[in-house]
């Protein structure tokens, strides 16, 4: 039990207190034993259905509105909270009687995050996706140099990208470096962007945009798509996707990339590799504890 928790009195607000229903059965006498073993303690899994609402609920609740939000009676629901309020994991106002997650809460999330490793979760979450779609897959993140790579899966055809683990993205040429353009603060980018322009107006071979007013339209358009793509930019015949992870301050944490030659390479946006790209970014990013609706104070 955690420091803080106490048991004793708790206060219920008007509604927080209706009378036990004798006739509604505890989530857990009504499974025999063999469902018991095979799908756990459902009365957990119940309870905690109100601890995901209060997740994701920006601002405290009254119990006949946490209860109606969980599928559940007040009364069955006023039970669990109870205990939970014992714990810490949640707590209630003294003058309104609405619910908040607690003090315990926070601690077991900052726990969590403290373990987590963002490059390694990646690693497994993007081998999944190597094996299941055949895609050649990396990691990026940001390093002295630049946008860098840092774990590199083909795929059974391998794209002839000539890229190996430690390479650093141009900003404006590689869909990993334009998604690092486009969410890092201009402090970090800055002095590399610059290069990179004054390097493309004395060429005419170089790809991708040459004034300041092109490179923010470009920007833009990552940040409307949430993801970064470019077609041949860099390297001739070969796509790419560049999908970014954020932590739980918002702030990118790695960009997760597939690529693939012109012809066998599905570059649409709402295709199928842009979708399960997306799909596991958005996964990592809430493991690393991000949420994409900030919680009001």
């Amino acid at each position: 039990m955690p420091p803080n928790a106490r048991s004793g009195a708790i206060r219920t607000d008007a509604d927080s207190a209706p009378p036990l229903d004798p006739t509604e059965p505890d989530d857990d006498s009504v499974e025999s034993g063999e469902e018991k073993l095979r799908s756990g303690i459902q009365s957990i899994e119940v309870g905690f259905k109100l601890l995901d609402v209060l997740t994701h609920e920006p601002r405290a609740m009254m119990l006949r509105d946490l209860a109606q939000r969980a599928g559940m009676s007040p009364a069955k629901a006023h039970r669990y909270l109870v205990s939970f309020l014992r714990l810490g994991v949640v707590s209630q106002d003294p003058l309104s009687g609405r619910y908040e997650l607690g003090g315990f809460a926070l601690q077991l999330g900052l726990a969590r995050l403290a373990r987590v490793d963002g490059v390694k979760l990646a690693r497994v979450a993007l081998s999944e996706l190597r094996d299941r779609l055949d895609l050649t897959v990396g990691i990026a993140v940001w390093g002295n140099q630049g946008p860098t790579m840092v774990h590199w899966m083909e795929s059974s055809y391998p794209a002839k990208a000539s890229l190996k683990l430690g390479d650093v993205m141009p900003l404006l040429s590689s869909a990993t470096g334009l998604l690092f353009a486009a969410y890092l603060p201009a402090s970090k980018t800055a002095a590399m962007l610059e290069r990179e322009l004054a390097d493309s107006r004395r060429s005419t071979h170089m790809g991708g945009p040459r004034t300041r007013d092109e490179v923010e339209q470009i920007l833009a358009q990552v940040r409307e798509h949430q993801a970064a793509r470019v077609e041949g930019m860099l390297l001739p015949t070969i796509h790419a996707f560049c999908m970014p992870v954020f932590d739980s301050t918002g702030e990118l944490a790695l960009g997760l990339v597939a690529l693939g030659h012109e012809g066998a390479f599905d570059i649409r946006w709402g295709g199928e590799i842009d979708m399960a790209l997306r799909e596991c970014a958005q996964k990592l990013s809430y493991e690393l504890g991000y949420s994409a609706s900030p919680r009001d104070e």
